[in-house]
C-alpha cells in the first residue's frame, strides 16, 4: 500500500505546486501509516522531491510525452497498479482538473476536487473541500478502495520533510489518443499566474492598453505575475492567458492586488482563495471593497506610481 502523488513539470523543471502536493502526500501517508511515491514525467532533477518527503520517485523519461490528459491519466493508473496505491493526489490546477476525473474513472475511484486540508478522518476517509465557487466548504466521504484527490493551490503550503529517497526509472505503456497538439505557445521571462505568490491585476479602470506599464512595473518590483479582468481580455488589451476569474484562470495567491477592477461576482469567485486581497479603485461603492482585506479609494494613476516609488525605496534601504 502507498500514497501516489503526481508532480507536474514544465520543460523538465518542477512547478511550485509539485512540492506542495508532495508535502501533502507525505502527511497523508503518515496518517495512513504507509509511504509516499511520487510520479514525475521528464523531470531533470527528480531528487529535489526528497526535500518534501518523497521516499520514492518514479521518473518517466520519454521526450515524446507532451501534456495529454488521457495519456497522463493512464500513466497514473499504471503507477497505481505497480505501487498498490490507495490514495492518488494531483494538483487542482487546470491540468490537474482534466487529469484527475479521467484517472478516477480508470481506477474506479472516488474523486474529491479542491481539497484544502488533510483528511479529518481516515475511517471513513473524509476530506474538506471548497464548494460554491470558494464561498463555502463541505466534508466529503470517499468509500472506494482507491481515492483520488486534487489539492487546492496554496491551501497546504510547502513543508520540508527531507528523506533519503530513491529514483526509479519507470517505462509505462503509452496509450493512443485522438487528441493532437498542433502547436504550444508559451510566455517566457515572466512569473506565471499558476506559480505566482503575488498577482497584480488590472481592469477597465486603466482606460486602455497603453496604460498597462504601471501594472507591469508594480509587478516587476514585487516579483509578481500580471493578470486582468475578463472585459480587458475581451477588449484585446491583454492576452486571454492573463484573464483571471471564474471563467478564466483561478488564483490562489498569497497577495492579490486589483487595480481598477470593480469586482463582478465572476471575478471574485475566481480569486476568492487568495489569502490577502487589496483593491485600488476610485469608486468607494465598488463590490470589490466588500471582499478585500485592504482597500484604497483613489485614482490608480496617482496611487500606483506612489506605491511603486515607496516599494523601490524600501527595497533599496533593505538591500
Amino acid at each position: 500500500m502507498s500514497v501516489l502523488v503526481f508532480a507536474e513539470t514544465s520543460e523538465g523543471k518542477f512547478k511550485k505546486s509539485a512540492f506542495e502536493v508532495t508535502s501533502y502526500g507525505k502527511k497523508v501517508a503518515e496518517q495512513l501509516g504507509t509511504n509516499v511515491v511520487v510520479l514525475a514525467i521528464n523531470a531533470s532533477e527528480p531528487t529535489l522531491l526528497y526535500k518534501y518527503g518523497a521516499e520514492k520517485v518514479l521518473n518517466v523519461n520519454n521526450p515524446s510525452i507532451k501534456f495529454n490528459a488521457k495519456i497522463v491519466a493512464n500513466i497514473i493508473k499504471q503507477a497505481v497498479e505497480k505501487e498498490n496505491s490507495k490514495v492518488v493526489i494531483v494538483d487542482s490546477n487546470a491540468n490537474g482538473l482534466y487529469i484527475a476525473p479521467i484517472a478516477a474513472v480508470n481506477l474506479n475511484a472516488g474523486y474529491a476536487s479542491n481539497v484544502v486540508a488533510l483528511p479529518s478522518s481516515v475511517t471513513p476517509f473524509t476530506v474538506k473541500r471548497k464548494a460554491f465557487s470558494s464561498k463555502a466548504f463541505n466534508f466529503t466521504q470517499i468509500s472506494t478502495d482507491v481515492k483520488v484527490l486534487s489539492l487546492s493551490k496554496n491551501s497546504f503550503g510547502l513543508v520540508e520533510n527531507e528523506v533519503s529517497g530513491v529514483v526509479e526509472e519507470f517505462s509505462p505503456a503509452i496509450v493512443e489518443s485522438n487528441l493532437t497538439s498542433v502547436s504550444i505557445e508559451q510566455t517566457s521571462g515572466k512569473v506565471t499566474i499558476a506559480d505566482a505568490d503575488i498577482v497584480v491585476s488590472g481592469g477597465r479602470g486603466l482606460k486602455g492598453p497603453e496604460n498597462w506599464g504601471m501594472v507591469e512595473e508594480l509587478a516587476s518590483v514585487l516579483g509578481a505575475a500580471t493578470a486582468c479582468s475578463k472585459p480587458v481580455s475581451d477588449l484585446g488589451w491583454r492576452p486571454h492567458s492573463e484573464h483571471v476569474g471564474q471563467t478564466g484562470k483561478p488564483v490562489a495567491s498569497n497577495l492579490y492586488i486589483a487595480i481598477g477592477i470593480s469586482g463582478a461576482i465572476q471575478h471574485l469567485a475566481g480569486i476568492n482563495s487568495s489569502k490577502v486581497k487589496v483593491v485600488i479603485n476610485t469608486d468607494a461603492e465598488a463590490p470589490f471593497f466588500k471582499a478585500a482585506d485592504y482597500g484604497i479609494v483613489g485614482d490608480a494613476f496617482e496611487v500606483v506610481p506612489k506605491l511603486v516609488e515607496k516599494l523601490k525605496e524600501f527595497k533599496a534601504n533593505n538591500a
